[in-house]
């Protein structure tokens, strides 16, 4: 079996998922896991599916037909990976919004080897009318390149700097 990641994206219109899923099923893949969203007026979509080795080309070549309907996919062959050693962390992130929050945390959460398996954001309104908050959720894996204490310290740092509430929960 072949674990294929597949990304689609396309002007959003009905029926999408239905085209999407529909070729996977008729190639017997197995849809595992995926995230989907409408933003801005587009849709943009990550689907992790497993299916048979002797099937991938033929899935490749009709998953193109789609671009026809709109809807650009781009098959990446993946094999799952795992480590025992690797902590699981769930950062919570909330503030006033402006440019720059997120490339802050990432390029700290990159220096010292942290992955980012799962990133959610999003803007509210604030309590009272004081303006929009930017929240973010990222689920995170942290090996023995750094250590739990050191990415909180850091991101407590840059929290200051960049005027968010940061929340770390450890989730190993």
């Amino acid at each position: 079996m072949s674990q294929l990641l597949l990304t689609a994206v396309g002007a959003d219109r009905a029926g999408l998922v239905s085209d999407l899923s529909e070729i996977v099923a008729s190639h017997d893949g197995n849809w595992l896991d995926s995230r989907m969203a409408r933003l801005a007026g587009a849709f943009a979509g990550i689907v992790l599916v497993d299916i048979d080795e002797s099937k991938v080309e033929r899935l490749k070549a009709d998953l193109g037909t789609l671009e026809v309907k709109g809807l650009k996919v781009t098959v990446t062959d993946t094999s799952p990976h795992g480590d025992q050693n690797e902590a699981i962390l769930v950062v919570n992130l909330v503030g006033h919004d402006h440019p720059g929050i997120i490339h802050k945390v990432a390029a700290t959460m990159a220096r010292l080897g942290v992955t980012i398996d799962d990133l959610s954001t999003g803007l509210r309104e604030a309590p009272m009318g004081d303006g929009i908050l930017f929240e973010a959720r990222a689920q995170c894996r942290i090996t023995n390149a750094t250590t739990l204490e050191d990415l909180r310290s850091e991101l407590e740092s840059i929290a200051t700097e960049i005027m968010v509430d940061i929340d770390l929960i450890d989730r190993s």
